[in-house]
């Protein structure tokens, strides 16, 4: 196994871990700076065996040392999907700019599954600092021109899901889509452009119709986020473009 990837899984238990706490304290308007990392129970400061990414959880059996609340299992599951996110786009890129793009997007959308899938919000920080970000590697991938390029695929997707929006709200008098899920995508259209970008709004909706009639069943008003679908839609057409571009080309006849 590559050295590199090792080094970028272990990195990604670490990010994972931040983004979690990015994800619940900015949702909760909360410094992500200070206190230090603590218990949401009973506020015990934790120490550094305990904030070791997976190996903590395991070791304190998934409770606080303290008052031995149990903590959530999704900390450790982020952890290890960041780590293997991370070490996939080494070996999807390789030792290319594209691996830097790839990790960026990866922390962009791991923040935003957690934060929507919790609190229904899509953080406005995650959303505009990962464009400035995106729009920094993007210059030094492409150029200006490819910069210019991918604001236009930006504003175009956004634009278009806000359509989506205006057209859903008016045809179901209530929310059809969440101003979130619109910031969303302006980084969706950055990074895939206008063609691809229109796949992922598509690919999205696909993702998340089983999900949404299986809820409808079970609770009628119940709310389904609609940024971790988004989120999983963006980075599978990112991965794998060329296998989209196809289908795109196939379907149009090109």
């Amino acid at each position: 196994m590559d050295v590199i990837m090792v080094y970028l899984f272990i990195a990604g238990l670490f990010f994972g871990s931040f983004f979690n706490c990015i994800a619940n304290r900015l949702s909760k308007n909360e410094s992500i700076i200070r206190p230090g990392s603590h218990c949401e129970n009973c506020k015990h400061e934790l120490a550094w065996y305990e904030l070791i990414p997976v190996f903590s959880y395991l070791f304190l059996k998934g409770k606080c040392k303290k008052c031995h609340t149990k903590l959530s299992v999704w900390y450790p599951i982020t952890e290890i999907i960041t780590g293997f996110l991370f070490a996939l786009s080494y070996l999807k890129f390789g030792f290319t700019i594209e691996t830097i793009i790839s990790i960026t997007i990866v922390s962009i959308l791991i923040i935003t599954f957690i934060s929507d899938i919790t609190y229904y919000i899509i953080l406005d920080e995650v959303i505009f600092i990962g464009l400035i970000i995106m729009a920094i590697l993007m210059y030094f991938n492409a150029g200006i021109e490819g910069v210019i390029k991918s604001f236009i695929g930006c504003f175009f997707i956004g634009g278009v899901m806000m359509l989506i929006k205006l057209i859903g709200d008016k045809a179901f008098k209530t929310e059809s889509l969440g101003w979130g899920d619109i910031k969303l995508s302006l980084i969706a259209g950055f990074i895939l452009g206008i063609r691809l970008g229109t796949l992922y709004i598509f690919l999205g909706s696909l993702i998340a119709l089983p999900f949404g009639i299986a809820s409808s069943f079970k609770n009628k008003s119940r709310i389904i986020p609609f940024g971790p679908f988004l989120s999983v839609s963006l980075l599978v057409i990112y991965w794998f473009s060329p296998f989209f571009y196809s289908i795109l080309n196939i379907l149009l006849g090109v």
